[in-house]
């Protein structure tokens, strides 16, 4: 699991600012990295190493909702807000959780195990990928060269003299048996 977790917090309510804060402290591996009564102030903080942000969905100016679109880059957001006709909306734009207002110990520490299992995940995906590589295989098609990522293959084709790459964005079509593609170091752990 993720040894150590940065995380900033935007809310307009200082009662609901300070509860978080409170809640958060009980937990050693994460550490504020910045509390902010407007997402406006937050804003220049974006470039910082951040891994979760907690905030409210309706501020005055720029939403929450609003500042979560800039703030793609953070892996995981909570949504906290006192309008639960927004939920359904918060996921929309990939949202770890939404807790509504007021804010419970129970609800808040289940939200916090969500996140854990959710770097848990990620950290496992990360391995995989280092793992399995970002080898490439070149590739020549109807006249052009391209390059097509091993990990993005789900599976080849066979049509006689040529073979189809089925990748989830494209199908490559390619003049070489599927019997001497096979034979390509890069197709090892390919089962026939």
């Amino acid at each position: 699991m993720i040894s150590h977790i940065r995380c900033m917090i935007i809310d307009d309510d200082e009662l609901d600012r300070l509860v978080l804060q409170h809640y958060i402290k009980q937990y050693d591996n994460i550490e504020i990295a910045g509390s902010f009564d407007t997402a406006e102030k937050a804003v220049p903080y974006l470039d910082l190493p951040i891994d979760l942000l907690l905030t409210e969905t309706n501020l005055k100016e720029m939403s929450g909702l609003e500042f979560r679109k800039l703030a793609h880059k953070i892996p995981a957001c909570i949504f906290v807000s006192s309008h639960p006709e927004l939920a359904a909306g918060v996921f929309e734009i990939n949202a770890l959780d939404f807790i509504t207002k007021p804010l419970t110990s129970e609800r808040f520490h289940y939200s916090m195990q969500k996140l854990f299992n959710f770097f848990e995940v990620k950290e496992k995906c990360e391995c995989y990928d280092t793992l399995i590589g970002d080898h490439c295989i070149t590739i020549k098609e109807g006249g052009h060269i391209s390059q097509i990522k091993m990990k993005d293959i789900l599976y080849l084709e066979a049509l006689k003299d040529y073979t189809r790459i089925i990748t989830l964005e494209k199908n490559h079509c390619i003049l070489n048996s599927l019997g001497s593609l096979l034979q390509n170091n890069f197709f090892e752990s390919f089962i026939r």
